[in-house]
């Protein structure tokens, strides 16, 4: 059994989180203590809420009051909600809170049923039940745990960058999947723009935006990550970084790009597209040749089809480099000007741009849409429900204000006002 925990002051949030879910029929509450039940095993949240604050002392130094935990079984343990209960019971007892007051509920929106605890962990005194070597104590309770009840063992899965990556599968726990994804490419690749990051993401149908908002009346700014379909529109909510894991936060990805840019090697992937591109018979051929490399290229088209980005995406170094990174003979001006004129030059080999002995590795160019991110869907945060185990907070809970940030391709901007300019000179006398 597997355990995680997770300590927070949006008592409200983690209350409606999970009421909302099983008063949706995607669960039920199994048991209270200390907090109001009517045992039809839905919630009355602000009931539950304004139980949950008689035991709120009035003043407490503790900046994160209350413990949201999950308790995940392995798949193959087939229990009922008795068991359920007693083994919740019993692990909050163990843990030092079977005199706080807390909920327990089932969920059942995947096929792995687990539970969610909502518990104090400030007495009324306004002392604080101690986290300290959480983890290593809950460990062994839950060991303990499955010892008692005859239960399998089950450890998380652990993730390295040998991992395979996969595509997001609609049917599966897609938290999960995307947390994967997103801690594999964060340990694998180079990156150094949101544009890069995005484009190696997308191979595995997944989606990062900057996002900002308010939480508690604070400013922030942070990432939000999408699940795709095969068209890639969103299949799902999107899901808070911080949900995901300190990997997948702003803070750890705007250290990746530094990082990046001091191991970033580009000659030799720009030694295989120079080489690509002088032998290629058009646009197909080129990309085909590149894949024969083991290196990915993703271009992005305006809505008239014209080419305004392209970023390759080497597999061997791990690189992920914007195309105008390579050099202005592989930026998608370049690349638009070879495959897509009127008079398309790709009867005609490309000379094989020059490579310097040493390539700078702070190469900062972002004129390929790389600051850029995806429109969202405005069906998102609407009209679509996670399929996963999550242990945080929805993003529509109240509280929780999420902005998404307007999209934003500097390229085509550019490319719009150069052709705005040409056509104004074209009318002077």
């Amino acid at each position: 059994m597997v355990a995680k925990i997770s300590l927070g002051n949006s008592l409200y949030g983690a209350l409606s989180y999970n009421g909302e879910k099983i008063n949706k029929e995607k669960g039920r509450l199994l048991d209270t203590n200390r907090i109001y039940n009517d045992g039809t095993g839905t919630v009355d949240i602000k009931r539950a809420f304004a139980d949950f604050m008689q035991w709120m002392p009035s003043t407490t130094k503790t900046e994160r009051p209350m413990v949201h935990i999950s308790l995940n079984p392995h798949p193959d343990d087939v229990l009922t909600d008795a068991q359920l209960t007693e083994i919740a019971r019993e692990y909050m007892d163990k843990m030092g809170f079977g005199d706080m007051p807390y909920m327990v509920y089932k969920h059942t929106d995947i096929n792995r049923h687990h539970m969610h605890i909502v518990a104090l962990r400030v007495r009324t005194d306004g002392s604080c039940i101690s986290d300290k070597n959480n983890f290593f104590r809950s460990k062994e309770i839950t060991r303990e745990l499955e010892r008692k009840y005859g239960l399998k063992t089950a450890e998380r899965e652990k993730v390295t960058p040998e991992t395979p990556l996969l595509k997001i599968d609609p049917s599966g726990d897609l938290k999960k999947q995307v947390a994967s994804v997103v801690k594999i490419v964060g340990m694998r690749y180079r990156f150094q723009t949101i544009g890069e990051y995005n484009a190696v993401l997308g191979l595995f149908n997944v989606r990062c935006e900057n996002t900002d908002g308010r939480v508690n009346g604070r400013e922030y700014h942070g990432l939000v990550y999408f699940a795709l379909g095969e068209d890639g529109q969103p299949i799902a909510a999107p899901f808070k970084a911080s949900r995901l894991g300190k990997f997948a936060r702003r803070e750890a990805i705007d250290a990746k790009y530094e990082r990046s840019k001091e191991t970033v090697s580009i000659a030799p992937t720009k030694e295989k597209v120079a080489r690509a591109l002088s032998e290629c018979s058009g646009k197909e051929d080129f990309i085909a040749r590149l894949k024969e490399e083991n290196i990915d290229v993703v271009m992005r088209y305006t809505s008239e089809g014209r080419i305004y980005g392209v970023t390759f995406i080497d597999h061997n170094t791990f690189n992920v480099l914007n195309g105008s990174r390579l050099g202005k003979a592989f930026s998608a001006n370049a690349l638009e000007d070879r495959f897509n004129t009127e008079h398309p030059q790709e009867h005609f080999p490309a000379p094989v741009p020059e490579i310097p002995e040493e390539e700078g590795t702070h190469h900062t160019h972002q004129s390929d849409s790389e600051t850029s991110s995806p429109d969202a869907d405005p069906s998102v945060s609407a009209g679509h429900s996670h399929d996963n185990d999550d242990y945080d907070y929805d993003l529509s809970l109240p509280g929780f204000e999420i902005q998404q940030g307007r999209s934003f391709n500097p390229d085509e901007e550019a490319f719009i006002r150069r052709m705005k300019r040409q056509h104004r000179r074209g009318r002077k006398p």
